[in-house]
């Protein structure tokens, strides 16, 4: 079975260019938030996902930019020492950012409670409360379902995969909740969610074996990767392979991991990753040395 190669619009210099290039060849997903390019990232997405209403679409909710935050100060949604944090997981702002998402985009699949770690105080409560509203959404059709995408909450075990479950269960007051995926970061530098997950464990194999959608981001650590690995390396991993294609390929082959996300407007650069993802997963003994070689 192999991994999906999803569009990540974070590093995305074109977000037009790099959707409208992802969805030709055959792309299924694409990733944003409100606060990516700036905040420009949704407007600028909105008429690429009007032309291919097939594709699906994964917001989030959390960060704002400096000129949403000075929009949420003058709606009353958050004060003016709120908007200086540039995040808020409390359910005013959560309701009235995902309308505002909702507006521009004119749907969402997926909105993911963006690094809930970044909360003032301890996050469960903040992510229960985030649930309720989002519970809300989907119960009235506006969106599939939720998630939480962070970036160190899960590898400091801030929260665990059984813990989102247990709030998403008391935020919608039933085991028929809404929470659909999870996104953390998965690379040859953060590899940790891959030596637990070879062994088993971990975040990634807990929340496949649960039903939820894995999104791996930042696969290539925000381009520096490819000038990480050596050619040795790659070799190691498998022969003929650029470094980014033997990174991509080793993230693509961790168990649990359903979606990959890449952020590129390189034409040259998604039809490479596109490739190596289609290839069958690489075997168990493969991976296992790939990190011994990194312990080392």
């Amino acid at each position: 079975m192999t991994t999906d190669l999803a569009l990540g619009t974070y590093h995305c210099r074109n977000v037009p260019r790099a959707a409208a290039h992802a969805v030709a060849q055959g792309a299924s997903w694409i990733d944003t938030a409100p606060n990516y390019r700036g905040g420009q990232a949704h407007d600028l997405l909105a008429p690429v996902l009007a032309e291919w209403p097939g594709i699906s679409v994964s917001t989030k909710t959390g960060f704002f930019s400096r000129a949403e935050g000075d929009a949420a100060v003058k709606a009353g949604v958050l004060t003016v020492d709120q908007a200086a944090a540039g995040h808020s997981l409390s359910p005013e702002f959560i309701r009235w950012q995902t309308d505002r998402s909702l507006k521009t985009l004119g749907r969402a699949d997926i909105v993911f409670v963006h690094n809930p770690e970044h909360a003032r105080v301890e996050p469960h409560k903040p992510l229960r409360d985030a649930f309720a509203v989002l519970e809300e959404y989907a119960a009235a059709g506006r969106i599939t379902g939720y998630g939480v995408a962070t970036w160190s909450g899960l590898e400091t075990s801030v929260f665990t995969v059984p813990e989102l479950l247990t709030l998403a269960r008391e935020a919608a007051g039933t085991a028929a909740h809404h929470l659909r995926a999870v996104q953390l970061p998965v690379s040859l530098v953060m590899a940790r969610p891959i030596s637990l997950a070879l062994h088993g464990s971990g975040p990634l194999v807990q929340a496949h074996t649960t039903g939820l959608t894995t999104f791996a981001s930042s696969p290539l650590h925000g381009g520096e990767l490819p000038e990480m690995v050596t050619a040795e390396l790659a070799e190691l991993v498998e022969p003929g392979l650029s470094p980014a294609q033997a990174a991509l390929r080793v993230v693509a082959s961790t168990p649990g991991v359903n979606k990959v996300l890449l952020g590129t407007g390189n034409a040259a650069h998604w039809d490479a990753a596109a490739s190596t993802l289609a290839l069958d997963p690489l075997p168990l003994s493969t991976l296992l040395k790939v990190l011994d070689v990194l312990g080392t």
